[in-house]
């Protein structure tokens, strides 16, 4: 079975009353981080538990060592997925407004905690549901508590030690799913420096999706990452981003394509850029 699985609208409803569902809302807003609880208190797809990016599905910032995201304790988040009713053999489905920035994100954390299969993304998201005509409701629902044991599986990450020592290798494919204005430092909203890590090329992630907002068939998501991958071998892919949050759509990605899975930089460019050692580049060294 593919680690990387998508659901229609029609298919996630079809499945809402199923026994061992767990359906997390992953809706959240850099600019607004109260945004997603906010808007799921409004209304989610019946069911649904919210799972918030800053409290949930991250750790404690420490200034100047880590990024804006660093990877939450792994015994913490699998009591929250225990809270949310998730057992060992449940089937879950993740979803956020549309892109699947965020819902990709959660995708990639119960993968590191071993959750391998029956783990789903809802294509195009709140929206698509939306214009589906399904409906919605406030309730926040209480479930029976879970069983659900995770295990952190370091071999998914990659540390910026790690990282450095493999700069400048023609054997690493980093791939920066930033937007090409961030990645090329001309804009920084976020960060307190602009740029990217030394050869680096650029893969938004919204190329991932079509003007729709839905993944892109896998055939093209494959022809994609090939012309980036080039002569390289699918080991040498390396992704991140800002925070260690879209990155994980790539990932998503990726392995929609067929590709293994590859290491996560988890603390990515904000992390990166708190040791002024670390080197800086600018403009498109990606020839994009």
């Amino acid at each position: 079975m593919p680690l990387a699985q998508l659901l229609t609208p029609a298919q996630l409803q079809q499945r809402l009353q199923q026994p061992g569902l767990v359906l997390l809302d992953c809706r959240f807003a850099l600019e607004d981080p109260a945004y997603g609880r906010r808007s799921y208190l409004q209304g989610h797809i019946p069911g649904a538990c919210f799972a918030d990016l800053d409290g949930d599905l991250s750790g404690p910032i420490v200034p100047g060592v880590t990024g804006r995201h660093p990877l939450p304790d792994p015994a913490r988040l699998s009591q929250r997925l225990r809270d949310w009713g998730m057992r060992a053999g449940s089937q879950v489905v993740l979803y956020d407004d549309g892109s699947g920035a965020f819902a990709a994100h959660a995708w990639w954390l119960l993968l590191w905690l071993g959750k391998r299969d029956d783990l789903y993304l809802l294509d195009g998201g709140l929206k698509a549901w939306r214009e589906a005509g399904l409906e919605l409701e406030t309730e926040v629902p209480t479930p029976a508590a879970g069983d659900f044991v995770g295990q952190a599986d370091d071999a998914l990450v990659l540390d910026a030690e790690q990282l450095t020592q493999r700069l400048g290798s023609p054997e690493l494919c980093l791939l920066d799913a930033r937007a090409l204005p961030r990645f090329r430092g001309e804009v920084e909203p976020l960060d307190p420096v602009a740029g990217h890590i030394p050869g680096a090329q650029c893969a938004a992630f919204t190329d991932n999706l079509d003007a729709d907002g839905y993944f892109l068939p896998a055939e093209q998501l494959r022809a994609r990452f090939d012309a980036l991958r080039g002569e390289r071998p699918p080991q040498s892919l390396v992704a991140y981003c800002g925070s260690g949050v879209t990155a994980c759509h790539n990932l998503f990605a990726l392995s929609l394509a067929g590709y293994p899975l590859a290491p996560l930089y988890a603390g990515s460019w904000s992390e990166w850029i708190t040791d002024p050692q670390r080197p800086v580049a600018s403009g498109d060294e990606s020839g994009q």
